[in-house]
């Protein structure tokens, strides 16, 4: 009687190639896919800066008085019956892998209660800066910008009032 031998399925080794060859493509697409998100976090916060700058501004004409908003709780409370200057999600200082910092004015135009949402009195300049939650996963620049609405941008430092006019211009 002959001897059949049935060749169902796959053996070992060549599993072992498949998933080998796997690992090398996912090894190759996987620091390509972190650098398009860092990328995307990065255009999310220049976006961020420019919505807040303009708010400011819209502050400024509307609600403080000339001045500009203390806070960023101040800029996401809606004054009565209308909607709020940055979106809520903005208003707590984090969005997309970017941390924000609004660092007020030293004169105040007008105290809290006379400004339209009663949050935050209203000041003569701003620092809005927005700084990767962790540099190098999340992002890799960092973006500021204040009343003149020009934003910069620093590859290796926090962006403040004391380097502001140091770094370099965002094209």
């Amino acid at each position: 009687m002959k001897n059949i031998r049935r060749n169902d399925g796959f053996t070992l080794i060549e599993l072992l190639i498949v998933v080998a060859i796997i690992g090398i493509i996912a090894a190759i697409a996987v620091p390509g896919l972190l650098r398009a998100r860092m990328s995307g976090n990065e255009a999310s916060a220049i976006g961020s800066v420019r919505t807040i700058s303009s708010a400011q501004a819209a502050f400024a004409a509307s609600c403080g008085g000339g001045g500009y908003a203390a806070s960023l709780p101040a800029l996401s409370t809606a004054p009565a019956n209308s909607v709020g200057f940055i979106p809520a999600d903005l208003g707590t200082g984090t969005k997309q892998g970017y941390a924000f910092a609004l660092t007020a004015g030293a004169t105040e135009i007008l105290p809290q209660a006379q400004t339209c949402n009663n949050v935050a009195g209203s000041v003569d300049g701003f620092l809005i800066a927005g700084s990767p939650v962790t540099a190098g996963q999340t992002g890799v620049r960092y973006f500021a910008t204040n009343q003149t609405g020009l934003i910069k941008t620093r590859n290796d430092a926090a962006i403040d009032a004391a380097n502001f006019d140091a770094s370099q211009n965002l094209q």
